[in-house]
């Protein structure tokens, strides 16, 4: 058997590598049910208990979930940002070891509308660059960014190449900012906001709002709307003194 000839190492590791890349490449989505170990121990010619340990380390991996009497399925990826912080998406995309990918759904040179002078507090009549992008995780959608720039502060975004890097992570690289504030609320997805993220309208999204400023005044506010079940806010913070 493996445990004696020195094979189950190996063979452990070929299992875990195969398993992982089915899941990590999408050809086994969230919520799909993994073979029964018996029928892995039989495909891979081992014993149940090599099996048995592959599957232990993928669910300590938060790859699958283990359920009684109903097998074992492909969880559901979570990130989690800091409440905090300033997060480029595509880094939190890698860190679920997933594939990052984005697409530019509209690009929009304008002067400020009432609704942008209301969320970039900027006077009526500045020019503004709208845009939204769709950001993936491998193959499914990650979060939908709608997001608004100053020009009078950033005027170089108006000829920046945002098909080829996404807004969010040129500003990071591109504009200081001194401040910023987030604003977070739970919404049930509008029918536009779903078909973008490939969910059912009404389900439950996670929404983050923030505005950034420099010195100069304020540089762009952005609206981050994640599927509900795919995305955590986390916060540490210590006793006021």
């Amino acid at each position: 058997m493996a445990d004696t000839n020195g094979r189950e190492p190996t063979l452990h590791q070929r299992i875990l590598n195969d398993i992982e890349g089915k899941i990590v490449s999408g050809e086994w989505p969230p919520g799909h049910r993994l073979p029964f170990e018996v029928d892995l121990a039989a495909q891979y010619d081992c014993s149940r208990m090599t099996v048995n340990k592959v599957m232990t380390q993928l669910a300590k991996g938060g790859l699958i979930e283990r359920r009684k009497k109903s097998g074992s399925f492909v969880t559901q990826p979570q990130a989690q940002s800091a409440v905090l912080e300033i997060n480029d998406i595509e880094a939190e995309v890698r860190s679920l070891n997933l594939p990052y990918s984005f697409t530019l759904k509209r690009r929009e040179l304008r002067k400020a509308t009432d609704a942008d002078v209301r969320l970039l507090e900027v006077a009526t009549g500045t020019r503004v660059l709208a845009m939204t992008c769709i950001h993936f995780a491998g193959p499914r959608q990650f979060c939908v960014e709608e997001r608004l720039i100053n020009l009078a502060n950033v005027p170089e975004a108006a000829t920046a190449d945002f098909t080829s890097t996404p807004p969010g992570q040129w500003l990071i690289g591109q504009v200081p900012w001194s401040t910023a504030e987030h604003r977070i609320r739970a919404v049930s997805a509008a029918a536009e906001m779903a078909s973008m993220l490939g969910i059912s309208k009404g389900a439950a999204c996670l929404v983050v709002e923030r505005r950034t400023w420099s010195g100069l005044g304020p540089i762009t506010h952005v609206r981050l709307t994640y599927p509900g079940d795919t995305h955590a806010l986390v916060a540490r913070f210590t006793p006021a003194s």
